[in-house]
């Protein structure tokens, strides 16, 4: 194994099905096809980037054959371990595996890169180079110990790199250094990479690092982790969708609603998000699915971090928060290219919204947690918190589901009904319950004297009598029953009008074809293979669950939205929401009949 100097190597931006996520919990890296590891925030989520080149930042991890390759690779079953596979021009196959190492802590970061050549010779190039602040840091003061290990700084944080002591240290043209390394490696030999990012501002500790126990470590956490699932429709990928939720949850219990920022929905069309922080509904809709699959760990972070937003800010509860519970900042340019078609945005303007239905889906939540006998006395607290919060405030215009204008929305206010009628099957006193049943069945009237289209389905606001796929939920959530003409003609409406080629869209923006205006949303094609199923028609609800859940690349991620004309995903990844309606759906699915769609 030697190394060898080298201009240093572009990493130009893949399309989005081709990152694998590794992620621990606190923060999340993505590696594309070349083993290019180029987006990674330190220590938190919400921090700046340390690998930013996604969206033009200086900062990157690669390891990659020098030869011409093929690639694939997948995910250790039930982990977020990747493992990328090369095939060489000169007839070697080399893996390499890669993940965050478990137990994580918030301050602290360890990528694990295992590296083995299973057939052949093959030079593998591996380049380093962190920069802080979305390439604002430079890694500087570098210097090799005795024992080979590589130390520096990016800005506050340190950096320690292990297995690389024959790299060798270059300009990275940021004013700063990088290393680079080349490996000489044949069949049966292995090499491990460990890289360490520390924030903590403690004393450097100098213990050798030792890779077998890191792995050994991190595989035991990622199955104690992840349920087998082996009673879903699907096993797999219902098992994979509990590994990307258990992988983007925070210790505080906060799940981030992507890893990413500033990914776009839509090319060049000002559709680009920071989705790096807790999004109430997101994080409520992934306990109820977590509570439908018998994943109590899941279940219990969201009604811990639900719980203690709700304790702290009642009605006043915001629609996301940063893992750690606090505001999330304002939205701001960083002056890089970003992805292309997208821009390069952090911080959200959701922290200037009001979201009525994140009551009603935080009641939704609890009252699953109760199902499951799991719901304790601040649990309940909160909840009393959030119908009051209902009965203040749901005459108030909000910004809806889809974070739009401030109307009506009818969406919202029927989300409110069923968290009240869900929760009061649950309440510890009779006097509660008829309380909070009565103030759902005064929405309930409210809403439809206002939210019913003149065809006799649901419409969007009594302003606005477009159709919405997001009404479909309410049926599901039980503000309504499933059969009420009403859920019955919303079903109808959004199959006939809002769905193509076994896609579900969110609306019509205009006069365009659906698929012109925005991708096919994912979550509404779940909530179709829900709808279906919860109407009997079982054979439907699976070729709705069957296609949506293929919408993703090779490592099985789904976006927010699918183009399907391309077969390209769009929007921030992965996210957490999409994976979170696969895991219901392969929980409430299993079981239905195949062959038949009598109700």
């Amino acid at each position: 194994m030697t190394s060898s100097p080298s201009a240093q190597v572009a990493y130009p931006p893949q399309a989005l099905r081709e990152y694998a996520l590794l992620a621990d919990g606190e923060r999340g890296a993505l590696v594309g096809p070349r083993g290019e590891i180029v987006w990674m925030c330190f220590p938190r989520w919400h921090s700046d980037a340390v690998f930013g080149s996604l969206i033009g930042a200086p900062g990157s991890y690669a390891v990659t054959p020098e030869e011409r390759f093929v690639w694939g690779g997948s995910y250790a079953p039930g982990t977020l371990i990747w493992i990328s596979r090369w095939v060489t021009a000169g007839g070697a196959i080399v893996e390499s595996r890669d993940a965050l190492a478990l137990p994580a802590t918030p301050d602290r970061a360890v990528i694990l890169r295992r590296l083995r050549v299973l057939e052949g010779e093959t030079r593998l190039r591996v380049a380093l180079n962190p920069s802080g602040g979305f390439g604002a840091t430079p890694l500087r003061g570098l210097v090799r110990g005795d024992d080979g290990s590589w130390r520096g700084r990016v800005g506050e944080t340190r950096l320690r790199w292990d297995g690389a002591s024959a790299a060798r240290e270059h300009a990275d043209g940021h004013r700063g250094r990088m290393l680079e390394l080349v490996l000489r490696m044949r069949a049966g030999e292995q090499h491990d990479l460990v890289l360490s990012l520390d924030g903590t501002g403690e004393r450097e500790d100098d213990r050798a690092i030792d890779p077998d126990h890191l792995w050994s470590a991190t595989e035991a956490a990622w199955d104690e982790r992840v349920a087998p699932l082996d009673d879903t429709i699907a096993p797999r990928d219902a098992r994979h969708a509990h590994a990307v939720l258990a992988g983007l949850t925070s210790a505080s219990g906060g799940m981030v609603a992507a890893a990413t920022t500033s990914l776009p929905e839509r090319a060049d069309a000002n559709r680009s998000y920071d989705y790096r922080y807790v999004w109430i509904r997101d994080q409520c809709y992934t306990g109820q699915a977590a509570a439908k699959a018998g994943v109590d760990p899941l279940l219990d972070d969201a009604v811990r971090f639900v719980t203690a937003r709700l304790l702290d800010d009642g009605s006043r509860l915001v629609p996301a928060y940063t893992v750690d519970g606090q505001p999330v900042p304002d939205q701001r340019r960083l002056e890089l290219p970003g992805y292309p078609g997208g821009n390069d945005l952090v911080g959200n303007w959701v922290n200037e919204q009001f979201q009525l239905d994140a009551f009603g889906e935080s009641l939704l939540l609890f009252a699953a947690a109760a199902g499951r006998d799991r719901l304790d006395a601040d649990g309940w607290r909160a909840a009393e918190l959030a119908a009051a919060a209902i009965e203040e405030r749901w005459r108030e215009p909000d910004a809806g589901v889809w974070e739009l204008d401030p109307a009506n929305w009818t969406h919202s206010r029927l989300m409110c009904v069923a968290g009240l009628r869900q929760i009061s099957t649950h309440a510890p006193g009779g006097e509660l319950a008829a309380h909070w049943l009565a103030l759902a069945d005064t929405i309930m009237a409210a809403t439809a004297a206002t939210g019913v289209h003149p065809s006799g389905r649901w419409q969007r606001a009594p302003t606005d009598d477009r159709l919405d796929a997001a009404l479909l939920a309410p049926a599901l959530r039980g503000a309504l029953p499933f059969d009420d003409p009403r859920s019955l003609a919303t079903l109808a409406a959004v199959d006939a009008e809002l769905t193509e080629d076994g896609y579900c869209y969110r609306f019509r923006q205009d006069a365009r074809p659906l698929g012109a205006a925005e991708g096919a949303f994912a979550l509404c094609g779940f909530w179709m293979a829900l709808a279906h199923s919860q109407q009997g028609q079982h054979v439907q609800a699976a070729r709705w669950f069957e296609r949506n859940r293929a919408a993703c690349g090779p490592p099985a991620l789904l976006s927010e939205e699918f183009d399907v004309s391309q077969r390209q995903l769009r929007g921030n990844l992965p996210q957490a929401f999409v994976h979170a309606l696969l895991l219901e759906c392969a929980a409430e699915l299993t079981g239905s009949s195949e062959t038949s769609d009598a109700r």
